[in-house]
């Protein structure tokens, strides 16, 4: 457990090499785009929620990192009640899929498929209505931070088409999103699943299939 960097200076140069990246201080992993997280967060019975979040890298390293809540979410009131969470980086495509789409709480913190955490505190910076859903974006500030395991990169194809199923299959049952043009969406991202993925990305998208039911729906 640490808040400072590594004295192998690998965040500094992961900074330095890829321009396409950000090393937040304070942070363990650099960030890009919006990068694809795990949240645990505290809730009112003393057990951990599980949740998918996305984390909206700064501009330069000295920036906040930010996130967004949509609407009554356990994660909107744990952060509104605890002003914090751990947020984690995996790379276990069944984990995103059980924070994306099911309730799941567990009694610690760190989830044993994490390769790295950073405990966070959270403060509310600015919200806004779309139809009957308040959009909040939480500034996330760094506490202290761990990697627990380190790896080679490597490209599933199959990996980013369960991330990406778990945010059209969340949307499902939300107004403003087309059903139809989600199911079609869906049976892409099985079907890359299919020939691209391994055991644990076929795994995890079996998880969507009982989470959501998706297959048996009307695609009218």
């Amino acid at each position: 457990m640490t808040s400072d960097p590594p004295d192998d200076g690998t965040a500094e140069r992961t900074d330095r090499t890829d321009p396409a990246c950000v090393a937040p201080d304070g942070w363990p992993v650099p960030l890009r785009g919006v990068t694809e997280s795990v949240v645990t967060t505290r809730g009112p019975n003393d057990r951990w929620n599980v949740a998918a979040l996305g984390l909206h890298a700064p501009d330069d390293p000295e920036g906040p990192v930010t996130a967004r809540t949509y609407g009554r979410t356990r994660t909107w009131r744990n952060f509104a009640e605890r002003a914090g969470g751990v947020v984690q980086f995996t790379v276990d495509p069944r984990t995103f899929v059980d924070a994306a789409l099911t309730v799941r709480e567990v009694d610690e913190p760190v989830l044993p498929s994490a390769d790295a955490w950073v405990e966070v505190r959270a403060e509310e910076v600015a919200a806004e209505t779309e139809g009957d859903t308040t959009i909040r974006t939480w500034e996330l500030s760094p506490v202290e931070w761990e990697v627990v395991t380190e790896r080679v990169p490597t490209v599933n194809r199959g990996f980013g088409a369960v991330v990406d199923a778990t945010v059209a299959a969340s949307r499902l049952d939300v107004p403003a999103f087309d059903a139809g043009e989600l199911l079609v969406r869906l049976e892409y991202f099985a079907d890359v699943v299919e020939r691209c993925g391994g055991p644990a990305e076929r795994e995890a998208f079996a998880r969507i299939d009982e989470a959501t039911g998706w297959r048996e729906r009307d695609r009218s």
